[in-house]
């Protein structure tokens, strides 16, 4: 069993990556200039650090603990299964979100474009449209809270297991959870002209990933018991595998250039790299 400590920190961290999603549409709503390089380049990063992190030490965790208890080649198979779980379970809750809801489906903003002023573009919207945008809002916040349920285990699983790793990721993950909040408060703010709804709607959709992190340990504590440790983390791996690929490099690549965003990638394996050679 985790220590109490271990159990508020994960839970802690969990909420403050999940509440992420907030900046997001306060960044949006109250930046002048928006900068979809420096995005870019930070979603690049996160991702260069969830990989790294995944393949060098969450995974290499998972394959130690279940071979500890199962052997060396059962043991290695279970955490292949786990790593492939993890994918699965998040590549079917992306499939079930309708992609015109679906958080991957951002919200054009240009470099440099007055986001102050994107509102006064849309002046002469009519009440449909305005219906129209502000279902798409809601709806990407319902889609976006089902999202961020693995995303929380990651984040939950990782912390109680070492603290350490776990403080990487939630940062890594608050990073990316940045535009999903864009994509909520956007299309809310033109349909209502309120930026407090704009900004609490992006709020709530990050939610779920506390609570998602909870459940999960909770469900899967009790499913494989001595094996939870060991499954979990493989799962965690192939989670944030999964965000990577399918999230934050498609994402850093539609708002800045090729280049700018392998750098982060790179960079973030770099900063990874050697932080856990200091820690060892």
């Amino acid at each position: 069993m985790p220590s109490d400590n271990n159990f508020i920190l994960a839970l802690s961290l969990s909420l403050m990556a999940g509440l992420s999603t907030g900046l997001g549409g306060i960044i949006i709503l109250f930046t002048r200039k928006f900068s979809s390089k420096y995005l870019s380049a930070a979603l690049g990063f996160s991702a260069g650090v969830m990989i790294f992190i995944s393949l060098t030490e969450i995974f290499g965790e998972s394959q130690n603990s279940l071979t500890a208890l199962h052997g060396d080649k059962l043991g290695f198979l279970y955490s292949i299964l786990s790593f492939f779980g993890g994918i699965a379970i998040i590549a079917v809750i992306d499939h079930l979100i309708p992609s015109k809801e679906n958080p991957h489906e951002l919200y054009p903003i240009k470099e440099g474009e007055d986001v102050s002023r994107l509102p006064r573009k849309k002046e002469h919207i009519s009440p449909n449209d305005k219906g129209r945008l502000l279902r798409l809002g809601i709806f990407s916040c319902i889609a976006i809270a089902i999202h961020n349920f693995p995303e929380g285990m990651a984040t939950f699983a990782s912390t109680i297991n070492n603290p350490d790793i776990g403080i990487t990721v939630a940062i890594a993950i608050a990073i990316h959870n940045i535009p999903e909040g864009i994509m909520v408060a956007i299309p809310i703010y033109y349909a209502t002209r309120k930026k407090s709804k704009a900004i609490g709607n992006a709020l709530l959709s990050g939610l779920a990933e506390p609570i998602g992190g909870l459940l999960g340990y909770l469900l899967f504590s009790r499913i494989f018991q001595g094996s939870f440790n060991g499954v979990i983390l493989g799962m965690v791996a192939g989670i944030m595998i999964y965000i990577s690929l399918d999230e934050l490099l498609p994402t850093a690549e539609k708002y800045g250039e090729h280049h700018i965003s392998i750098i982060g990638v790179v960079a973030g394996m770099a900063v990874m790299a050697f932080s856990l050679f200091l820690m060892n």
